[in-house]
């Protein structure tokens, strides 16, 4: 069982006090490198689900609102808590997840820049009068925290996305009602001790939930105190969000499911792109949203590229993400695993060659999946179709511009994409015409605290980041004054 100081409590949080389930339920948390439980953390009733709504709508402030330099301390100090605890956060983190510790780490980092940049851009939050008066009135212009907010996050990246979430919230001002995955709450229960002993935040400002996703789902759809959720998860289950909060008109933020092109012209850097693709692949195993699922490479290039790319991936080591030395950690679970299997071993069934990695009867026990690099694949493919989320590498040929652009497009989901040349007006038109929120060119990238992410076509709703995933936060309310 793990031990740390961050894990005092493994309880739900509300307002302001940790809290059993009152039956006594828990549920297992696995390490996914070892197979074994390093803990049991409480599992909450429908009844404690709506206690932390009430919680936090006690701790909503319209009349008389928590002032921009009080909401700016939370920020600053969750952002140095953060920091000043980087190395066991990320501990705790690898050993629940899997991942390498030094991405671990790098996620801990990652998570402080979100408090950072909101501390200092909250004064956009401030009122002001607009310099015209239009029909005789004096118009100000007031950003209102839009409520109690539900925060649903998911297990790749444990303590990155609900700093996402998290900054924008506290930045508005909102209390809310968070719930982790349940393969990873224990990162996010450090993070609350963290807040407990570090941050002077009103009772019932955040409150954390754990268990089933069907209760503590029901609870935040149904109840009309949460005015607003925010998910980052699969398609499918924001699409049933959408539908079990359309009688309310709730908003939703939503970050869904991924199928992202990386695309690498005739006229590109091939090390930087392998290099970029290497690094960006993966992240976390291949488990992230953002990585590349169909790498487009140019018919003139390809075996060149390959060569580059295969060599690279055959000196990645993969084992414990506790030990330095390692590069890939093991997959979440036997579900990621067997996914990633299936569809290796369809797109060898279906006419791809493999360049690195196993075949699928040679993988042995355990969760974890060598990098591995397929070539020739084609649109009829899982792997082509579907998201991976594992470190499986599907390269497919192309030999135009308008084919590319077409194939990058020919999916449901418009979350990132990558585009390599050296080609600056190429660039612009293949940017332009890739349905996607996120683009890197000659990067591979993903998103920054600084700037707005999120998704197109079935890959979302609103935005996280930047100025403009702040305001998701936050209702205008305009105030015309007669003389």
């Amino acid at each position: 069982m793990i031990e740390s100081p961050l894990l005092e409590n493994l309880t739900g949080y509300i307002s302001g006090r940790w809290t059993d389930n009152e039956h006594g339920n828990t549920y297992d948390v696995y390490n996914p490198a070892k197979g074994e439980v390093v803990a049991q953390v409480a599992s909450m009733s429908e009844g404690e689900v709506n206690a932390a709504v009430d919680a936090a709508k006690s701790a909503l402030r319209l009349t008389s609102p928590y002032s921009i330099a009080t909401r700016r301390k939370w920020l600053e100090d969750i952002r140095d808590t953060l920091r000043n605890n980087k190395e066991e956060m990320g501990r705790i983190l690898c050993m629940e997840h899997g991942k390498p510790l030094k991405e671990a780490r790098g996620e801990v980092d990652y998570a402080a820049s979100f408090f950072d940049y909101y501390s200092k851009h909250i004064q956009l939050l401030d009122s002001h009068t607009i310099p015209e008066k239009p029909k005789d009135c004096t118009w100000t212009i007031h950003y209102r925290p839009i409520g109690v907010v539900g925060l649903i996050t998911p297990w790749n990246f444990p303590i990155a996305m609900i700093a996402k979430k998290l900054s924008a919230a506290l930045a508005a001002g909102c209390p809310s009602v968070i719930k982790p995955a349940s393969e990873t709450p224990l990162t996010m229960i450090a993070l609350f001790s963290l807040m407990d002993k570090h941050v002077d935040l009103s009772d019932g400002m955040v409150n954390l939930v754990m268990g089933k996703a069907s209760v503590i789902g029901k609870v935040l759809c149904k109840n009309p105190d949460v005015p607003m959720l925010s998910f980052t998860g699969s398609t499918e289950v924001g699409r049933k969000l959408i539908v079990d909060t359309a009688e309310q008109v709730k908003k939703l933020s939503l970050e869904l499911g991924g199928n992202a092109p990386f695309i690498v012209f005739d006229d590109a850097d091939l090390d930087a792109a392998a290099d970029n693709l290497i690094a960006n692949k993966f992240r976390g195993g291949g488990q992230t949203c953002v990585c590349a699922n169909r790498i487009f490479v140019h018919e003139e290039v390809a075996d060149v590229f390959c060569e580059k790319l295969t060599g690279r991936v055959n000196t990645m080591t993969v084992g414990d993400g506790m030990n330095e030395d390692v590069d890939i950690g093991p997959l979440v679970n036997k579900q990621g695993f067997d996914k990633v299997k299936r569809h290796l071993q369809d797109a060898l069934e279906k006419g791809a060659s493999l360049m690195a990695g196993k075949l699928p009867d040679e993988l042995g026990e355990g969760l974890f999946f060598p990098p591995t690099v397929v070539k020739g694949v084609s649109r009829e493919m899982c792997c082509y179709q579907e998201e991976t989320f594992g470190p499986l590498v599907p390269i497919v040929l192309f030999g135009t511009e308008e084919e590319v652009i077409e194939a990058g497009n020919d999916t449901e989901f418009g979350l990132a994409s990558y585009v390599f040349t050296a080609d600056a007006e190429r660039a612009r038109r293949v940017t332009a015409g890739l349905r996607f929120g996120h683009v890197g060119w000659n990067t591979g990238t993903g998103p920054t605290s600084e700037a707005p992410f999120g998704g197109m076509k079935s890959s979302g709703i609103g935005r996280e980041g930047g100025i403009e995933g702040l305001l998701e936060f936050v209702e205008a309310q305009t105030v015309p004054r007669g003389f």
